[in-house]
């Protein structure tokens, strides 16, 4: 099946522009320069990413940024002229998968599109073994892309669960921001090793109480899983 790229873009040209590169890649593409319309398409056609620009003239990109995220795992990559690092990590927070600022190269784009994509969709071909860490608290099932904590299902984004399968590679292993850019992203970036820590903020909330012990801060370093893998 063909994967359809939804690119929410109010100015005509960068639109067209970002739908020839997409479509050469073979992607399927859908566009709108409307941010009411987006919300239509997310919630009745089959989307699997999102590229959105924040500065739409009807609905703030913000707002439509929440619903995306409200309709399953959609990732969303952010299109936006807004470059400081904290309009970085304001946009991450509210859980985009990645973000580019303009003006932008559309090959780097479409490099990114895919590089979140694959993150969504995981990289587990066949049916490995259920993971457990914590004596059983925190389950990962890479095969079927689904992790539960205390027998409740999370609905993490494709960076967030990225995180998480990184750290529980190795627990107690520290990862710096520098490496687990690159291994979550699958490309270097300057400046994205801040947002790391947005990412891990987010993904602690989903994982409550436990999430400040699962996921430890190692100061001056990185991170590191807290739980040990079950025998």
């Amino acid at each position: 099946m063909t994967t359809t790229v939804l690119v929410v873009e109010d100015e005509k040209e960068i639109r067209e522009l970002l739908r020839r590169y997409l479509e050469r890649a073979g992607y399927g593409v859908l566009t709108t320069g409307s941010g009411a319309e987006a919300v239509r398409l997310l919630a009745e056609r089959g989307i699997d990413l999102t590229l959105l620009d924040l500065g739409l003239p009807d609905v703030d990109g913000d707002e439509v940024l929440r619903e995306a995220r409200e309709h399953g795992r959609v990732p969303v990559v952010v299109l936006t002229a807004r470059s400081t690092i904290e309009d970085r990590i304001h946009g991450l927070r509210l859980g985009a998968d990645d973000y580019v600022t303009k003006p932008f190269s559309p090959t780097e784009v479409v490099l990114r599109v895919g590089a979140v994509l694959q993150r969504a969709r995981g990289t587990a071909t066949g049916a490995a073994p259920v993971e457990s860490y914590g004596q059983g608290r925190l389950r990962i099932d890479e095969a079927r892309h689904e992790v539960a904590l205390d027998g409740v299902p999370l609905e993490l984004t494709p960076t967030e669960w990225g995180l998480l399968t990184t750290l529980a590679s190795v627990p107690g292993r520290v990862y710096s921001r520098y490496e687990l850019v690159n291994r979550v992203r699958g490309y270097e970036f300057a400046g994205y090793e801040r947002t790391i820590d947005s990412h891990v903020k987010n993904l602690r909330h989903k994982l409550g109480s436990a999430g400040p012990e699962l996921v430890e801060t190692v100061l001056g370093v990185g991170y590191r899983l807290g739980w040990a893998h079950d025998a």
